[in-house]
């Protein structure tokens, strides 16, 4: 093989190499957000902790009998009142811990944990 066919060789091997490090990094931008669940009952979010990542959405549902609101203490969201048998659906937009309550009821507290 001449250098010539060698450095073309090179050449395109970078390029593909390139594409394919380029192609990881957009798939793992564009991974389908997952979804999670609290459910509020007897007094209670449930779980206590939620685990997300950026982009991931979590919606709770309000099974108890007086209306409930899900309302960050460091501001990051707030849903207003969730009547009940109805819900609220947050995407998480940014990493951090985000303890959030109840405002009508602040002894329920839990975490939101977002990586």
């Amino acid at each position: 093989m001449t250098r010539r066919a060698w450095q073309t060789l090179a050449a395109w091997g970078v390029v593909v190499l390139s594409l394919a490090v380029l192609g990881v990094g957009i798939a793992t931008r564009l991974r389908t957000p997952a979804s999670y669940t609290v459910t509020i009952d007897s007094a209670r979010f449930q779980p206590p902790l939620s685990v997300l990542r950026v982009g991931d959405v979590i919606t709770w549902i309000n099974k108890d009998l007086v209306p409930h609101t899900a309302t960050s203490r460091t501001g990051g969201f707030d849903s207003g009142a969730i009547e009940p048998g109805k819900s609220w659906t947050y995407t998480a937009t940014r990493a951090g811990d985000f303890p959030y309550l109840c405002v009508f009821h602040p002894t329920m507290t839990a975490l939101l944990r977002v990586k």
